[in-house]
């Protein structure tokens, strides 16, 4: 039993560090390609672009409209989350977080399909219109993908965690006569 517990005390750790770092991802980077540039002092902006530049990722050079709603739903609806859930995670235990854990894994990685596709698919030439430096090898764009997966696959596991782990499911209650 207290391998079990062991395993579940440890995946809690990994999702509520994975929950509080996305916090400083979500406000210092993600979002600069959403919010105004003067938000943001040079040295984020350069660190943004350096990151932009250096794994040629196209949807921080020149972020398509599709691309921005997903960043908005990211500033409306996930990033309050992301301190609920850092609390539920370290603190272990707390089977409130279930149902809103599942609504964001499954929006999170719902978002990542068109992403991940993008990236490996797209034709970034200048040809086709692309204002950026997108990957130009199959190299570059799993150098950018690996960059990207995590926030699928964690998810990915934080839904099979909350579907699978019997300390979060719900027992009915009934009521007794």
């Amino acid at each position: 039993m207290m391998g079990v517990l062991g395993v579940r005390r440890g995946l809690e750790w990994l999702l509520g560090v994975y929950f509080l770092s996305h916090i400083p991802v979500t406000l210092l980077i993600d979002l600069q390609a959403l919010l105004p540039r003067e938000l943001y002092p040079i040295e984020l902006r350069n660190l943004q672009q350096w990151y932009a530049k250096e794994f040629k990722d196209p949807l921080l050079q020149d972020p398509p409209t599709w691309f921005k709603s997903f960043l908005l739903c990211e500033l409306v609806f996930q990033l309050p989350f992301f301190p609920f859930a850092t609390y539920a995670f370290f603190k272990g235990g707390c089977k409130w977080i279930r149902t809103p854990a599942i609504v964001y894994s499954v929006h999170t990685m719902t978002t990542l399909f068109p992403v991940l596709s993008t990236l490996l698919f797209e034709n970034f030439s200048k040809a086709s219109g692309f204002k950026g430096e997108g990957p130009k090898t199959f190299h570059e764009r799993l150098t950018l993908v690996s960059v990207y997966v995590p926030y699928f696959l964690i998810p990915l596991t934080l839904l099979l965690f909350m579907l699978r782990s019997p300390h979060y499911k719900y027992e009915e209650k009934r009521k007794k006569k």
